[in-house]
């Protein structure tokens, strides 16, 4: 699942994206700048995906491109307050409490035959894995506030002392 953008790019979008990404992990520490341009070299030769070439030719490990690509389709994707978007029942419905709650997700609506679905960047990659796995039809993330997030999951998926999984913040626990 990638950002809402044009299914057919350029191969100078795509390496701009790509770039952007290697961009990323160089400001992560996870890559140096010469690593980069080498492997959108052999990106360009093989026609593989940039953190598979990374994987491959430097040992990258993958968790470090996730948390790459989840900062960049953050940056690219549209942010959207949960309280003015119109949620739809029967969307909403395709999730459990208990799974809205795990990966930190709340379903908006159909667009356009694709399943629109809130998170936080921080969950993003837990969030993505789920959807994919779940989800039969295609799905894009829109990014939400933490704040936004746990209000719309203690009203929608009603949880008491439920928890917000998230690695960079302390749990939050919604009220009993």
């Amino acid at each position: 699942m990638s950002p809402r953008v044009d299914e057919h790019r350029s191969n100078r979008e795509l390496v701009c994206m790509e770039s952007r990404l290697g961009h990323l992990l160089v400001r992560n520490g996870v890559l140096e700048a010469r690593q980069v341009t080498r492997a959108l070299a052999e990106q360009s030769r093989t026609g593989a995906p940039f953190g598979l070439v990374c994987e491959r030719l430097f040992g990258t490990d993958p968790r470090d491109i996730e948390r790459a690509w989840a900062d960049q389709y953050a940056s690219l994707t549209q942010t959207v307050d949960l309280a003015r978007e119109s949620l739809d029942p029967a969307v909403l419905a395709l999730i459990t409490r208990r799974q809205a709650w795990q990966f930190g997700i709340v379903p908006i609506r159909w667009d356009e035959g694709e399943l629109m679905v809130a998170t936080i960047p921080s969950l993003l990659v837990r969030a993505h894995r789920f959807v994919a796995r779940t989800v039969d039809r295609p799905a894009f993330f829109v990014m939400t506030s933490r704040t936004d997030l746990l209000r719309t999951l203690g009203s929608k998926y009603p949880l008491p002392g439920a928890m917000l999984p998230d690695a960079g913040h302390p749990p939050a626990r919604t009220a009993a």
